[in-house]
Formats: C-alpha cells, structure tokens, sequence
C-alpha cells in the first residue's frame, strides 16, 4: 500500500523546533494568535498512540463542527470520544463553563434576552443532557442576564418542586424578572400537562414576590424547543 502522504501538522511537528509548539507560540505570540485546534491542544496537553495532540484537536474540531459543536457535547459523549478519556473531557467541560461565566460576569456585556430563542441559545446543552434540569435565567430591568443557576434535577411535577428554594437565587441576586427552562430528555419538547401545573403555580408565587415570570421554555434535542408563554400554558 502507497504510504499516507504527511498532513500539514505532521509537517510542521517534523520540520518545527519548540517554538513553534502550542505552549511556546502561546508564551511568544499570546493566545489571539493561536488557531482553535491549537488552544485545545493546550487544554488536553497529551495525545494517544499513533495521534499527536494536535492531530487529536483537529480531529475533534472537525468531528463536532468546530469549537462551539464541542462545546455542546455533555460528559457522557465527550468521554466516549477516541483519545478524550474522563480527564480530558472534564477539562474541557470545566474551560467552557469558565468561559460561559466570564460572558456572564461582564456587567457592560451581559446578554440581553429579546426572545425565546435568545434565552434558548444561552441553554443550548440541556437539549443534550440526559437527566431533566430546570434552571432559571435570572434578569434585571433590561432583560439581561444576571445567572443561569439549576434549581432542579430530576423528574419535574409539582409535588417535588418546592416554590421558595426556585425563587431563592432570584432573591439573592434582587432580580426584576426571570425565565424557566427545562428539558426533555427523550427529545420531544412538547409540554407536559405537570409542565403547565408547574408553571401557574411559579407564575402565582412570581406575582406575590414581585418578580416576573416571563416565559417557560421546555427544551428538546436538536435546539427545538417549546414556549409555554407563546402557547398561553400556565400564563392565562
């Protein structure tokens, strides 16, 4: 059999001296200068048998389109990926969730939420995971948000979810408004009928402590989602 023609990252590892490794041009040129695959490489700092580290990130960014398709994936995929592991996957996990905070944490550039897709962007990974969450989207006077914290685990129904321990973040943070978010792990984001109990009793609780409950989304696989707010479910 013909002989695999070198990549250009084979190139550049046989030809390259240790300056042009990740970590040096990182020192040398600072992080803007380096490529996606490049950064990540740093993240995993460790290939497998027979693939580099750098072959590994390309291979990754080219598997799940690009940074923000692997920033989607849960634990549960990431630690099934050839050459990823436990370790690194939770690695990865933990810089994207940094990264998400630091986009939050920012006062000046909070992002504000406009619609039910705006908020559903932020909350892209529920429609992954594989347990049902609830989290809320916690927002000041101008719509923007102020956290993301989960408030729930588990099958959701009114019998499990207690009223006060929901609203007790947006206490915290002296909230104007907020917005439920939960997902349907089978895929299928339509409402339940426990979804809308759910909902009238939060949106009750809401008006008496003076904070607005905007909208409940339930979120399914593939971004689909559903907004009760839109469908008249629990707000009437």
């Amino acid at each position: 059999m013909p002989a695999t023609p070198p990549t250009p990252t084979d190139q550049l590892l046989a030809t390259a001296d240790k300056r042009d490794l990740p970590r040096e041009r990182l020192k040398r040129l600072g992080p803007a200068a380096l490529k996606t695959e490049e950064l990540i490489a740093i993240i995993l700092r460790t290939g497998t048998p027979g693939e580099n580290v750098l072959h590994l990130s390309e291979r990754l960014a080219r598997e799940f389109g690009g940074l923000l398709g692997l920033a989607r994936l849960p634990l549960n995929e990431l630690t099934r990926v050839k050459g990823v592991g436990e370790a690194k996957a939770l690695e990865l996990l933990a810089v994207f969730e940094l990264g998400r905070r630091i986009q939050l944490a920012s006062a000046g550039e909070r992002p504000a939420i406009k619609t039910p897709a705006d908020a559903v962007t932020l909350l892209a990974d529920m429609g992954t995971l594989e347990q049902e969450v609830m989290r809320t989207l916690l927002l000041d006077t101008k719509n923007r948000v102020l956290a993301m914290p989960t408030v729930y685990a588990g099958s959701l129904n009114t019998t499990v979810i207690r009223i006060s321990e929901l609203f007790r973040e947006a206490i915290r943070q002296n909230c104007a408004a907020l917005i439920l978010a939960h997902n349907h792990p089978s895929g299928d984001p339509s409402p339940s009928p426990e979804d809308v109990a759910v909902t009238r009793e939060i949106v009750q609780a809401g008006k008496i402590l003076d904070i607005d409950v905007l909208d409940h989304l339930v979120i399914g696989a593939g971004q689909k989602f559903v907004s009760l707010k839109e469908r008249g479910l629990g707000f009437g």
